[in-house]
């Protein structure tokens, strides 16, 4: 007999199916936030909790940025929407130059989408486009990462490497393969900055292609610092070791720079803070501060070239989005530009990362803390697990510090900590307080 059919009540918690959250877990104690200003959440009590995490790695310049909800009221007296197929708007020349201007080497065109999942499956389709336009199509597999973390299409979750994301799903794409994670705790544990040790794993490259052969391989993805498995920073001279490889091999290298785009290692992009240059970059989150949703690819000037084949009239990349370039999105991003140059933001991060790194590490002698890892304005703190509880005890730390006035990031029993780049000493003091005592707690 099929159940009666109800209607949800207003203002209760149950008609929202809550995306990477235990659901019945989480409407039993409900962590409600109601506001934001600058580095705060307040509840809808009015409790304020510092913002440890950016959001979501992606309010880079702080919360209720008065310029930024300026240029989006502007864009939308001008114009709402304009189409992206065969159409085109100022804002989004205009946002493309400036993001071409600022990119190292010759990274000088943008692709422009909504999320850092769409932002990888398109960068993945223009590689697969790219090798097969120079004559190269039997160059469909794609190398990713083991806990790596590529969004949620099915490309990123392919080339993603955490099982919890791909478990669910059965088969991915075909002849995808991952190179060996980086998280190195015997050897590397405590690290201040880059590891000293793994830059050996980058080698594992050349064993991939001696398995598939290079003439079956188009693309290699990474994140520069894996982000959402609990902050890993390269090995020094990892990634330099596989740009190396992919150009013996003619193998693109992407960079997902959802997380570390924009300032988060007090440079621009970690491309330029470790000198690396990759073909494609993808990027989301701080591009708009996480006002308007916006992702993007940017192309070196030989891939975006290497497409632009063929007669003028046909299109060289079957592949786009309804809201590519959405004027909303690219007037909010424009403003941002304007506030990490104005704000000197990135050198802000730069400056300070040292006492960011002293603050974290204080941690080391916390009740259960194993691991800790940081790099820029952003760290990893691992703890010890609980027997037959994997991830229960970076649960309750999380939830201990929001309940003290901090929002930190929790994947299983490591804490992931990556502050707005506005953030104060002051700020940095009281997060690193209140996570010690949060660990405290859940000991």
């Amino acid at each position: 007999m099929t159940p009666p059919v109800t209607q949800p009540t207003a203002n209760n918690l149950d008609a929202y199916f809550m995306p990477f959250t235990a659901n019945r877990q989480f409407k039993k104690n409900p962590r409600l936030l109601a506001k934001a200003k600058g580095v705060h959440y307040w509840t809808p009590e009015g409790r304020r909790i510092i913002d440890g995490t950016a959001g979501l790695w992606c309010v880079n310049a702080g919360h209720g940025r008065e310029e930024i909800k300026a240029a989006i009221a502007r864009q939308l007296e001008e114009m709402d929407y304009a189409p992206s197929f065969q159409m085109g708007h100022p804002k989004s020349f205009e946002i493309a130059a400036r993001h071409a201007a600022m990119l190292p080497g010759d990274l000088n065109h943008a692709f422009y989408c909504n999320s850092g999942s769409e932002a990888v499956d398109s960068a993945l389709k223009i590689a697969l486009a790219w090798q097969r336009a120079r004559g190269q199509g039997t160059r469909t597999r794609l190398i990713g990462r083991e806990r790596g973390y590529h969004g949620v299409g099915f490309g990123g979750i392919s080339v993603g490497g955490m099982a919890n994301n791909r478990k669910q799903w059965g088969v991915m794409l075909p002849g995808v393969d991952h190179l060996p994670h980086t998280h190195l705790p015997a050897k590397n544990a405590f690290s201040r900055g880059q590891p000293e040790h793994g830059v050996e794993l980058a080698d594992e490259l050349e064993r991939i292609v001696a398995l598939h052969d290079a003439s079956t391989i188009a693309a290699v993805i990474v994140e520069p610092c894996a982000g959402s498995t609990g902050y890993l920073p390269p090995p020094k001279g990892y990634l330099q070791r596989l740009r190396q490889i992919c150009d013996k091999h003619g193998i693109l290298l992407i960079f997902d720079e959802v997380i570390t785009g924009f300032g988060r290692l007090g440079a621009s992009f970690a491309a330029e803070f470790f000198g690396v240059i990759p073909d494609l970059m993808t990027v989301a989150k701080g591009i708009s501060n996480a006002t308007v949703p916006m992702g993007g690819v940017f192309v070196r000037k030989h891939v975006y070239d290497g497409l632009m084949n063929g007669p003028e009239n046909v299109v060289e990349l079957f592949h786009g989005y309804t809201y590519s370039a959405h004027p909303l999105a690219c007037a909010a991003a424009g403003a941002v530009l304007d506030i990490y140059k104005d704000e000197g933001l990135f050198q802000r991060a730069a400056d300070l990362s040292s006492y960011w790194e002293d603050g974290v590490h204080s941690l080391k002698s916390a009740p259960g803390v194993i691991d800790i890892r940081n790099l820029g304005l952003a760290a990893g703190i691992d703890m010890e697990g609980r027997k037959d509880a994997a991830g229960a005890r970076g649960y309750e730390a999380f939830v201990k510090a929001f309940e003290m006035g901090l929002m930190v990031r929790q994947t299983a029993d490591t804490l992931a900590l990556s502050p707005p780049l506005i953030v104060e000493k002051g700020h940095i003091d009281e997060i690193i307080e209140i996570t010690g005592k949060a660990i405290k707690a859940a000991a």
